[in-house]
């Protein structure tokens, strides 16, 4: 499960992506959808105010916070590039669009280039019109995604994905959770991602 506002999320997948190479690991990744912030306001929210009222962080704890990501983010091969007018948004549409891509075999794309362009581009993921453009640079189609939003026809189908993460008692992100069995939350690091995949692998023996 994860959410493409939150970073641990992309620099949990790159970590993951990189045990996964380096262990030569046969896998499949399915991405679920998990709102950070299901009440977010439709026009999102600053991102310094958000994590203020949320968590009561001060301007020194976000700045912190904000370069022990960049920081993790590059080495992990992904690009943080914060400022003053980064936003938190809700990211309801865009799970809606993720699983309407999930039909053409393109969510993982999708998910990637959404990733990149709220952390790295801050683009506003609160806009319809940026999430078809969006969708349409990575090659599907523009007016359809734009369709899909409006009429909201995947609402219920991804409502009742987020239930199944809170029925697991899944309550942040990110969540893998590896054949179907076994759930590990956070972004682990790349030496334990590995270790793990062995000790799968051993299980499996």
């Amino acid at each position: 499960m994860s959410d493409i506002v939150c970073p641990w999320c992309i620099i949990g997948y790159r970590q993951l992506a990189e045990a996964l190479r380096a262990t030569d690991t046969a896998h499949n990744i399915h991405w679920h959808p998990f709102e950070l912030n299901p009440d977010m306001p439709t026009e999102g929210q600053k991102l310094r105010e958000h994590l203020s009222e949320k968590y009561g962080s001060s301007a020194k704890e976000s700045e912190e916070n904000r370069l022990r990501i960049t920081q993790a983010g590059a080495e992990a091969g992904f690009e943080f590039r914060f400022n003053d007018d980064t936003h938190m948004h809700n990211t309801f549409n865009a799970h809606q669009l993720l699983h309407w891509a999930d039909q053409q075999e393109r969510m993982h794309d999708l998910k990637q280039a959404l990733f990149t362009a709220h952390f790295t581009n801050n683009r506003n993921l609160s806009d319809n019109a940026v999430l078809a453009d969006i969708a349409a640079e990575i090659g599907l189609d523009h007016a359809e995604a734009l369709a899909v939003l409006k009429d909201q026809r995947f609402a219920k189908d991804v409502r009742k994905k987020e239930q199944v993460a809170r029925e697991q008692g899944i309550q942040g992100v990110p969540a893998v959770i590896f054949n179907r069995r076994h759930l590990i939350t956070g972004a682990q690091g790349v030496e334990n991602y590995i270790h793990i995949l062995r000790q799968l692998a051993e299980m499996q023996d």
